[in-house]
């Protein structure tokens, strides 16, 4: 056991909450999840409009769909209700900064996709899942909070940018499969997840890929959990995009590495940092077990 004192993400004198004002106030009770459950590719939607947009990241150019919040949920226009609708419809930055680190990673040498069996949480259009497709991953399974967003988005949009890409890329032996339902209860349903609660020392996958996913300080731990359950041990890397505060919801990457942190299970990584001077700073993080 290391006998340095860990690093304190914020100063002592803050005592045990976390410091951030008004951020640390209780959020209101949601209503009780959807069950979780397996939604095959069959299920895609035909009765909602769906047309796509070209979305360039760096070098790679993919597609982003586009359907109506309100013509999916009866909603609308929102980025968010909680416990209800939890913003998959809407192409978020960290999905795109994601994507480029994945890309910097593979060039660099540090992350190879190819052959890997791979996790997206809170996919929404999933750019980064189908980014490992195209790279050559043997399984990438997707999960959302709604069944709606995989039906009427998710399993269209993959569809559209394998279609797009199929000439050129090998893609047709990844096992693609598709999941929703809330973090705390979602693990039920995936396939490869260690459902005794307990770091995964077999199977799982090797790499879990999450943008935007941190927002809502009550979802935190289920997610924490949920990525203990399903991340390959002891080589298995965690992804994650994430804004550093999200203000007016609680969350962001500070609050989430510091529950990492006091649970000593995993390290965390600054991979890369996006901020223009007058925004929200923007970041990836890998997490690997210690």
């Amino acid at each position: 056991m290391a006998t340095n004192p860990p690093f304190q993400l914020f100063p002592s004198s803050q005592g045990s909450g976390l410091g951030l004002g008004f951020l640390d106030s209780p959020e209101p009770a949601l209503p009780p999840p959807p069950p979780p459950v397996e939604v095959l590719s069959s299920e895609v939607s035909s009765s909602v409009d769906f047309e796509v947009d070209k979305v360039t990241i760096g070098e790679i150019t993919l597609l982003k769909g586009r359907v109506s919040t309100k013509e999916v949920f009866g909603l609308p226009n929102s980025d968010l209700v909680p416990g209800v609708y939890e913003g998959g419809l809407k192409l978020w930055e960290g999905s795109i900064d994601l994507v480029k680190t994945l890309e910097k990673e593979s060039q660099t040498g540090n992350l190879s996709l190819s052959g890997n069996r791979v996790l997206e949480l809170g996919c929404g259009h999933a750019l980064p899942g189908i980014y490992a497709c195209l790279k050559g991953s043997d399984v990438v399974h997707f999960q959302d909070f709604n069944a709606e967003v995989l039906r009427c988005l998710t399993i269209p949009n993959l569809n559209a940018n394998l279609s797009e890409k199929s000439s050129s890329v090998s893609v047709g032996e990844t096992e693609v499969r598709f999941f929703a339902g809330d973090w705390s209860e979602v693990h039920q349903v995936l396939p490869l997840v260690n459902n005794d609660g307990e770091t995964n020392k077999k199977g799982g996958y090797d790499v879990i890929l999450m943008a935007e996913t941190i927002y809502s300080i009550s979802a935190q731990k289920s997610l924490y959990q949920l990525i203990k359950r399903c991340l390959a041990y002891p080589d298995g890397a965690v992804y994650m995009a994430a804004k550093k505060y999200y203000f007016g919801v609680g969350g962001g990457t500070r609050q989430f590495l510091s529950m990492i942190e006091k649970d000593g299970a995993l390290a965390s990584t600054l991979v890369s940092e996006v901020t223009d001077g007058s925004s929200n700073v923007r970041e990836v993080w890998k997490l690997t077990y210690k």
